[in-house]
Order: C-alpha cells, then structure tokens, then sequence
C-alpha cells in the first residue's frame, strides 16, 4: 500500500502524466496501455470517457501508476478510489473531493489558475496543484507564484507538447500533464504511433 507521499513523490519524479480521454473505456485502455509501452509511468484515465471503471479494470495489472481526471465531486472520487486510482484530478478545486481524498490519503490535485485559487488548494490539503489551462501561460508563470507562494509544486496541463515540455521542467514545473497530441497519435497511426510518441517525450526527458 503505497502512501500519499511516496505517490507524489513517484510522479514528480516521472514528470509525464498522461491525461487519456477515450471515445469509449477500450479506447482509453489502448490509449493508455500503448503510453505504458512507451516508458510513460503515470496515467491519467478521465471521467469524462464513458465506464471508464472498465479501463481501470484492464490496467490493474500495469505497473504504471493509474489516477483518475475530471473528478467532479466525492461520489465520484470514492467510485475512482474503489477502482483503483492513486490520484485524483479536477480541473478546480473541489472541497468535498479534498477532505474525502485527504481522509483515504489519496493525493489530490486541483486546477488552479490564480494566486488565490493556489493557496486556497493549499489549505485544502493540496500538494501538488495542476496549472489548468497551462497554454493560457508563459512557464516564467511559476518563478511568480512561487515567490509569494514559495511552497507551490505546479504541474501544467493543456497545451504541453514535445516543443514546450522541457520549457516548463526547467521553469520550475513538478510534472506535465500531456494528453491531446497522444489522442492525435492514435488517431492518425493507432496503437504504435502512441508508443512512438511516448518514446519521443521519454527521450525529452532523459535530455
């Protein structure tokens, strides 16, 4: 059983997260599990795919690291937990989904766009926050933030690609969120050119 810290600590060392958004559950388990070839460890499966329970279902035995994304409310953050999900995500701050997270010490981490967003996340028990929309930004953004709020880990998400990833590492950023170009991918090349394309993030990375 792997505690709320040691999980932080596996993505922020991953730096990838991918936020995989399916037309359907098997969509989503391909998306993902060709991701998981591709060397990315860690894996967003969202709500916003229908029975999304089933994706979590054929991942149980991956040995990447499988959250939950577009998590609304604790009804749906407890089904995501049952599931199987090591974290939890939402593109705001939800204060029902921060208690319930914190009371099965399951990390959570909110979208937040303002200071005042952040530091209210903050006391919600956040420890990692998701910078959402991050192509609303410049990565110089966190360098900002983190001098009134030096305690601040950011993870952009939206609009980060294989040009701009290593911009926002190096500006401060915890982990990235990737997502949109991987459903392209697999649109256009299917199944290979997810792994290919996750090949490519990986090598950015070791870069």
């Amino acid at each position: 059983m792997m505690d709320k810290h040691s999980i932080i600590n596996q993505l922020t060392e991953m730096k990838v997260v991918a936020v995989i958004r399916g037309q359907n559950a098997e969509e989503a388990a391909q998306l993902s599990k060709a991701a998981v070839e591709g060397g990315v460890r860690a894996i967003e499966l969202t709500y916003t795919t229908p029975r999304i329970e089933e994706a979590f279902k054929q991942l149980e035995h991956t040995d990447a690291l499988i959250g939950a994304g577009s998590v609304l409310d604790s009804e749906t953050a407890r089904h995501a937990i049952l599931a199987g999900a090591k974290f939890i995500v939402s593109p705001y701050l939800v204060e029902d989904v921060a208690k319930l997270c914190n009371r099965y010490g399951i990390p959570y981490m909110p979208g937040c766009m303002t200071l005042r967003e952040m530091a209210t996340a903050l006391e919600a028990g956040s420890d990692v926050l998701k910078l959402f929309p991050a192509n609303q930004f410049d990565p110089s953004f966190i360098k900002s933030v983190n001098g009134p709020l030096p305690n601040v880990r950011i993870m952009p998400t939206g609009g980060i690609n294989l040009n701009n990833m290593n911009d926002w590492l190096q500006a401060g950023a915890v982990a990235t969120g990737i997502g949109s170009d991987l459903n392209k991918a697999y649109k256009s090349g299917g199944y290979e050119a997810v792994v290919e394309l996750s090949k490519q993030y990986m090598q950015k990375i070791a870069e």
